[in-house]
């Protein structure tokens, strides 16, 4: 028997034998923890990012508290979606609708504020679904900070539970974007770059 016979004699054998089924490994898919445990691990992952969470008792306080982070950050050309809630838009800066503006002008805005659709404990990731209030991703990506607006009763405990809630929006075709933090990179020395291809910036406000 030549060598060529032998390895196709193999090959001929291994298709033939009945497939070894490997079990799926059960995983969890839901943390089983409190509302406080839960916030407070998303409030505590996101400090690991550098994010500021800024703390809301009310819908009501999400103006006062944006104008006062704006100022803070000196953002004086502010970006919003057309449909933000009126009771959010602050009155300074004056912001400019993107009703959509142009990637050039969008990329010289300083920044933008937007809702989200949800935030996930487990990572300190924010979910945009391009929904009410959150604008096209694009608004998101070109300036260089951001100002988002998560309600606390729309932060999961974890990624399963998120994909779950997300299931009916990817099946409706909407644009999904995931963030944790900033936008960063870092080599293989691990010098961390930020704002590489998102904003430099992300400031959270929590509302209750």
């Amino acid at each position: 028997m030549s060598g060529r016979d032998e390895i196709l004699g193999r090959i001929r054998a291994a298709q033939q034998a009945a497939p070894v089924l490997v079990p799926t490994p059960a995983y969890n898919r839901s943390w089983g923890a409190t509302r406080e445990e839960i916030i407070a691990r998303f409030v505590e992952r996101l400090g690991d990012y550098h994010v500021t969470v800024l703390r809301a008792r009310t819908e009501n306080e999400i103006r006062g508290i944006a104008e006062r982070q704006l100022a803070a950050r000196g953002i004086a050309h502010l970006v919003v979606p057309p449909d933000i809630p009126s009771s959010w838009r602050p009155v300074t800066p004056a912001p400019l609708d993107d009703a959509p503006l142009d990637y050039e002008a969008l990329d010289t805005a300083q920044g933008a504020m937007t809702g989200s659709f949800l935030g996930i404990a487990e990572t300190g990731t924010v979910v945009l679904d391009a929904g009410l209030g959150q604008g096209r991703r694009a608004l998101t990506l070109l300036p260089d900070y951001h100002l988002c607006v998560v309600r606390e009763s729309a932060v999961l405990g974890s990624v399963p539970e998120a994909i779950a809630a997300l299931q009916p929006r990817v099946a409706h075709g909407a644009p999904i974007t995931f963030f944790s933090g900033p936008s960063a990179t870092a080599d293989i020395e691990l010098d961390r770059v930020e704002g590489v291809h998102g904003p430099r910036t992300l400031d959270i406000i929590l509302v209750a």
